[in-house]
């Protein structure tokens, strides 16, 4: 039996290469809002609030429910939650 390696588990579970991307970045968006919202010691009503969401919004963001975000979402939370976004483009190996 052989066994793979992957770098990461987008890599492991997702084929296409334009969804594996989109998916690597709305779930490290997705970390970065969840460690600010903890470092903030933000309630997620508080958190709903200020970044413009329902509560349930932030429940399904810190648990981790990656279909219910887009790129464009998270993009604007990020910047309510005072997170600078920035995106490197290069060539694929």
């Amino acid at each position: 039996m052989k066994v793979e390696a992957f770098d990461n588990v987008w890599d492991a579970i997702e084929d296409d290469p334009g969804i594996r991307e989109n998916l690597k970045l709305r779930s490290e968006l997705m970390v970065a809002l969840t460690r600010q919202i903890k470092r903030e010691k933000w309630t997620q009503a508080e958190a709903a609030k200020l970044l413009g969401v329902t509560q349930p919004r932030i429940s399904n963001l810190v648990r981790g429910k990656i279909n219910s975000f887009g790129l464009d979402m998270l993009v604007k939370m990020a910047v309510a939650a005072g997170l600078r976004v920035r995106m490197q483009v290069k060539k694929a190996a």
